[in-house]
């Protein structure tokens, strides 16, 4: 059994923007020769999450933020903004209810996923961070050949 740690960096606008990072996931395991295992995500932050959806450009995306603005609506007068005199406390209870990690497991050197299903990054904070996530796997790696 192998484990490796890699760390994605990106820049992010906020605001409960989407992104998909399946395909770096992906190649993060076929670069390192994985052919069977678990790949865990994790944010790094308390104002974003992790999850899988339905990643297309239109409706799901607007759903989903709708939905967020109905549970934790941005501008609401959060205790954690009155403490802190800063305007994320919504950020910081959709974190709590998407949660910051997922796991998924692989075979074959390819992650199971659903046809539709896609790993996702949500930042929910109130202004443009650089983002970093975790990405472990451990599992089996192809035999060297020799």
């Amino acid at each position: 059994m192998h484990i490796s740690t890699h760390t994605l960096s990106f820049s992010t606008g906020g605001h409960t923007q989407i992104y998909d990072i399946t395909e770096e996931v992906q190649a993060l395991i076929e670069q390192q020769g994985y052919m069977e295992g678990q790949a865990g995500v994790y944010a790094i932050g308390s104002t974003a999450g992790i999850s899988t959806l339905e990643y297309e450009p239109g409706l799901v995306k607007q759903d989903v933020r709708a939905m967020y603005q109905h549970f934790a609506p941005y501008g609401h007068p959060y205790r954690h903004n009155q403490t802190w005199g800063d305007d994320n406390g919504a950020a910081h209870l959709r974190s709590l209810l998407t949660g910051t990690s997922f796991h998924a497991p692989f075979v074959q050197g390819r992650l199971l996923l659903g046809t539709w299903q896609q790993i996702v990054f949500i930042d929910f904070d109130t202004r443009p961070r650089n983002r970093r996530v975790v990405v472990q796997l451990m599992g089996s790696k192809k035999e060297a050949q020799g």
